[in-house]
């Protein structure tokens, strides 16, 4: 396996960057589990936290909620693994595609074709900055309609609508007692100071 090779900054060591295929290679070699909590993001590896209380809590209902709110045609995955290119696998907690936009990857992971992708949503509790930061720019530039990013302690929504290049047209925080719609789902609303 030929590995790139990089540098952060000039008092860092040389780091590996990996590829979508490496890590397919190392989840068939037994290296990483198949459900370990990693993503690639730009060819490095990133061990995601565990998930407390609150995270699941609003996960859980804002996943009720899309699937209620599913049309023909429509589907949703749940912290469902999604390779962007050949150095990024993210895995949003909730996203909403249509059925006909998912398809295998060369690295055997599932792919949204760039624009396909119509709602990412990430819960964050300890990673609010990393979420609004560096995914949102991740996110923008894979061409995902929207893109959510969930407070998850104080119940706040970030909506992000608009990619361009690495940012967004428009940025708009909503509080717990807004309502929570999206174009890619007519059926859908949702207040966040409703879930108990």
């Amino acid at each position: 396996m030929n590995i790139a090779l990089t540098h952060t900054a000039e008092e860092c060591p040389p780091r590996r960057r990996f590829t979508a295929k490496d890590i397919g290679r190392m989840i068939d070699a037994g290296v990483l589990g198949e459900k370990e909590p990693i993503e690639l993001i730009e060819g490095d590896i990133v061990v995601m936290a565990a998930k407390g209380y609150a995270h699941e809590l609003i996960k859980n209902a804002i996943s009720i909620a899309v699937a209620r709110a599913l049309p023909v045609g429509m589907t949703m995955g749940v912290e469902m693994t999604v390779q962007f290119g050949d150095a990024t696998i993210l895995e949003p907690d909730v996203s909403v595609f249509k059925k006909s936009s998912l398809i295998k990857s060369d690295a055997n992971f599932c792919q949204i074709a760039s624009g396909e992708l119509l709602l990412a949503i990430e819960v964050a509790s300890s990673s609010l900055g990393y979420d609004k930061g560096l995914k949102a720019q991740l996110y923008a530039r894979h061409r995902v309609q929207e893109f959510w990013v969930i407070d998850a302690n104080a119940r706040k929504t970030w909506v992000h609508t608009g990619p361009s290049g690495d940012g967004w047209s428009s940025i708009v925080e909503r509080d717990p007692n807004q309502t929570l719609t999206t174009p890619a789902l007519a059926g859908f609303v949702l207040k966040l100071a409703d879930i108990d």
